[in-house]
Formats: structure tokens, sequence, C-alpha cells
């Protein structure tokens, strides 16, 4: 027979048993729950890194996949939805393979930090040299990014004046701003050259006036894997340039 005392002994266990059972049972509830609000989670596709992307250099097709990523309501970034709309964006930080691209991220060529946004198109073994130009001088404006010139030097003296094509094929890779509003003409042309030329260049440009021609475009030497100059394979390679240098590579200019 069992007695009220075994009874109220037993009382403890009993409730502590009820209340374990309740909490397994919300256990269960919430993780339904949680379930459900994950499988409600609005998705869409948009733009990741296929492979890391280091910043200032101009995203490639092949660098970009699409990949569907949860998106909660008001998500405070913005992503791409097309490759097309990230193909040629330059990153203004460095970008994880698999991460899905931002607004923020990345930016047009020559906007939000100016030139400075992404790399100069030089290649190895080659550095920007900047000349100035004028409507006269350039061509009347009409040299533009991505064309190609000659260059021609004039060099007068004791009586002596002679012109000379002293480069060709330069390619140009910028072309400057007006100097004033009143100007619409560019001021500047960055071309690519050698350290070498550069160094040749900065000697004419001091003791010598410039000229430049347009070449057509049919003579364009678009080359973007350009090999260094043998000549001149690396800006360690210049040694400097004097007068009876200048004289020995262009005689005509200092003939009698």
């Amino acid at each position: 027979m069992t007695t009220l005392s075994g009874i109220t002994s037993r009382r403890p266990f009993t409730l502590l048993g009820i209340l374990l059972a309740l909490i397994v049972m919300a256990a269960f509830v919430l993780v339904a729950l949680n379930a459900s609000n994950t499988n409600g989670t609005p998705t869409q596709a948009v733009v990741v890194a296929a492979q890391d992307l280091q910043a200032r250099v101009p995203i490639a097709a092949d660098a970009l996949r699409t990949q569907s990523i949860p998106v909660p309501g008001a998500y405070p970034k913005v992503y791409f939805q097309a490759l097309r709309d990230v193909v040629g964006m330059v990153p203004l930080v460095a970008i994880p393979a698999g991460s899905a691209i931002t607004a923020n991220e990345v930016a047009k060529p020559n906007q939000a930090l100016g030139a400075q946004s992404e790399y100069l198109p030089i290649p190895a073994g080659y550095v920007a040299f900047t000349i100035p130009t004028s409507e006269l001088q350039g061509v009347a404006n009409n040299i533009q990014a991505d064309d190609y010139i000659s260059v021609i030097a004039t060099v007068s003296g004791t009586g002596r004046v002679a012109d000379k094509t002293i480069f060709t094929n330069l390619h140009v890779i910028r072309v400057g701003t007006p100097a004033s509003a009143a100007n619409s003409g560019a001021n500047s042309l960055t071309v690519v050259v050698t350290q070498c030329q550069a160094e040749i260049l900065n000697w004419f440009m001091t003791y010598a006036s410039l000229k430049y021609t347009l070449e057509s475009f049919h003579d364009y030497l678009k080359d973007s894997t350009q090999a260094p100059d043998p000549g001149c394979p690396s800006i360690n390679s210049a040694r400097g340039v004097t007068l009876q240098a200048v004289e020995t590579a262009y005689p005509t200019l200092f003939s009698a």
C-alpha cells in the first residue's frame, strides 16, 4: 500500500520529467520553425568571383560566374545579376573567389577613383611616359587613347636646322585633360616606351621641339603580349643619355 509520504517523495521526479518533456517538445518546435523560415527565404542569382580578383585589374568574363544566394528582405548590399554588368569593371579591393560581387567593391574604368582605379595597360619591361601636345603639335587634337603615333624631332643650332622621325608606333594609352574650360583640346599624351626611350624623349623635350603624326589604324601594332625590347629589357637597362649618344643615334640631325 502506497503511503502519502511515498507519493510526496516521488512528486519532484514527476514534475522534473514533465519539465524535460516540455523542453524537448519546445526544441523540436523551434527546429521545425527555423527550417520553415529557411526554406521560405527568397534567393536570387547574383554574380560571384570564379577566382581571386586582384584590385585595380579589370575583370575578365572567365573570372565570373552566377550563383543563387539567400537574400533576406531589406538586405543592404547591392548585387549584380548579369555577367555583362561586371565584365570590364575594376575591383577597388581584392575579392576572394566565391564571393558575391557588390556595387561598392567595383567601379567602371576611369570612374570613382579616376585613372588610379585601374592599372595602366603597360606591358612588362615598358613604362608610361607623358609628352606635351597641342592642336598644331598633336594632329589637331585627333589623337585618342589606343592610337599609335610617330614622333618628329626638330633640332636647331649653330646655323643648322634638321628634322628627324625619332620614334614610330608609340602606343597612346591616355589623353590628358584640357588645361582650362576654354581650351577644348588635350594638353598631354601618355605613351608606352622603354625606359631607354623615355630618356631619349626627355632629352629631345629639353633641347629640341617635337611634333607628332597619327598613324593609320591599318598600320597599328596592337599586341597585348608585347615582349620586352631586347635592347632595353627592363627599367634597369637605362644608362642615361648624353649629347654624344644622341648624335651617334641620330646623325642626320647633327651632320654638317
